[in-house]
């Protein structure tokens, strides 16, 4: 099929420029001898990192290292990347609300498009595949859905993230800084192993953190699923499929996983991070449901 060809393709040229990025750019410095990471501090200053590391580090990483840097003295270490993941993601929510809007649009249609899927299932013939795309691609103008806008949210999201998680790193501030008495150099592991139970209770705030941040479209999904069933009078399908669901699970385990083995300051992040994700899904969900009423009431105008 055409259609199914070229998001295929582009899809894949996505995924390569993407891995190119990271491989050329996102590296994070660290000490030769020591083999430690080369830590920012507040008079550090971009000529040195643009001439000693790499142009991400100079462009995306130390601002935001700078920014906490010169927070956490003021506002303490979660006060200070709450802030500044408040502010990066406010600014990318400008530049990507309308592809944010269809990912998250495309979520809750997986219940529609899952339907179509099945009613097609184990048809392999090409006149099948044919009908199979068009009311597919019917679905997606249905909603005034694009799926390969959701490209953009990707390429201006995975960068800051990456920068992001080597600012939290790299910073002295959040190093050498404390919270609840904590010390965020320390790992998770590390820190239930000496008997400091406060590592666990960061551990399970950012696990539970996280699991409602993935959960919260499925959810949404599900609910739209439901009233549109009730409104039709008819049984609601399945939100999400066993091996989506596997898969949802599988992430959340490698990031319990990773949790576990990093600095305190990034399990402190991490839940920060979730905490702003289940904020931007709740906000881009009233536009959703705004853009829905005002259609519905254009159509019975």
């Amino acid at each position: 099929m055409k259609f199914k060809y070229s998001a295929k393709k582009i899809l894949l040229i996505s995924s390569l420029i993407l891995v190119a990025v990271v491989l050329t750019g996102c590296s994070i410095p660290t000490d030769p001898e020591t083999h430690e990471i080369i830590q920012i501090s507040s008079s550090t200053t971009f000529q040195e990192i643009m001439s000693n590391e790499n142009w991400f580090s100079a462009i995306f990483v130390w601002p935001m290292a700078q920014v906490l840097n010169h927070l956490t003295p003021v506002i303490g270490v979660a006060g200070a990347i709450a802030v500044l993941t408040l502010v990066v993601n406010g600014i990318l929510m400008i530049f990507t609300l309308k592809s944010n809007v269809a990912q998250q649009q495309m979520q809750l249609l997986q219940p529609e498009m899952e339907k179509i899927q099945r009613k097609y299932e184990g048809k392999d013939d090409d006149a099948s595949k044919m009908k199979q795309a068009q009311e597919m691609q019917a679905l997606y103008s249905k909603y005034n859905v694009n799926p390969f806008s959701m490209l953009l949210v990707t390429f201006l999201q995975f960068p800051i993230i990456i920068a992001m998680y080597q600012a939290v790193q790299r910073a002295t501030a959040v190093k050498t800084g404390t919270f609840m008495g904590l010390s965020l150099e320390t790992t998770i592991l590390n820190g239930i192993k000496a008997g400091q139970w406060g590592y666990l209770i960061i551990f399970i705030v950012m696990g539970v953190c996280q699991y409602a941040s993935m959960m919260l479209p499925q959810y949404l999904a599900k609910k739209k699923a439901k009233e549109e069933a009730d409104k039709h009078h008819r049984k609601a399908p399945e939100a999400q499929n066993a091996q989506s669901k596997m898969m949802q699970y599988y992430m959340l385990i490698m990031i319990l996983v990773f949790g576990l083995m990093w600095p305190a300051a990034m399990s402190i992040y991490w839940a920060i991070y979730s905490l702003v994700t289940i904020l931007k899904t709740l906000l881009v969900q009233k536009i959703i449901d705004d853009q829905n009423r005002k259609k519905d009431g254009d159509k019975t105008k």
